[in-house]
């Protein structure tokens, strides 16, 4: 599926493969401890962060998030989940909820206003405007991604990597 046209804007993705679970987290392990120039790998348990770092890193970059789960004695059920850096998530959330908080003000000043036979176009229109400013982040958060797209390329090139190895 063409992740362009996906309206999810975290990518997800799974994988079996026939590897023991402690097996396959050792092999990030050892990877994290080879000293790759440009991705920083951190494990904790049957979780893996893969991240960019050093000149590559940009504002939008991507890391890739993987969950280990043992299907059964020999085969591993992955999970991964690619993300943006987490301060711009958070950024990004902080401003949802103001938009969603504004958005539920005035529509409390608006029925307020309407059970007062008062004029409420400015509420309406403070409304359209909230809507219109989470589109928006929909939008900015799309070219975000899109911007990391080569990236996310290359996270999964290291994910692969480690894989075979």
């Amino acid at each position: 599926m063409d992740a362009n046209k996906e309206i999810r804007l975290r990518l997800r993705f799974y994988k079996d493969v026939m590897i023991n679970t402690t097996v396959l987290s050792q092999k990030f392990a050892i990877y994290a401890k080879s000293n790759p120039q440009d991705y920083f790998i951190k494990t904790r348990g049957t979780h893996i962060w893969i991240n960019i770092i050093g000149s590559e890193k940009r504002y939008y970059s991507p890391h890739l998030h993987l969950e280990l789960e043992a299907k059964s004695e020999n085969e591993t059920h992955i999970r991964g989940l690619f993300g943006p850096d987490p301060t711009l998530w958070t950024l990004f959330m902080f401003l949802h909820f103001v938009i969603a908080g504004i958005f539920l003000i005035f529509t409390g000043i608006a029925y307020s206003n309407s059970v007062l036979n008062k004029s409420y176009t400015s509420d309406f229109v403070v409304l359209t405007l909230m809507v219109l400013s989470w589109f928006l982040l929909y939008f900015i958060a799309k070219q975000i991604r899109s911007n990391g797209n080569d990236q996310t390329h290359e996270l999964e090139k290291v994910f692969f990597k480690i894989l075979e190895s």
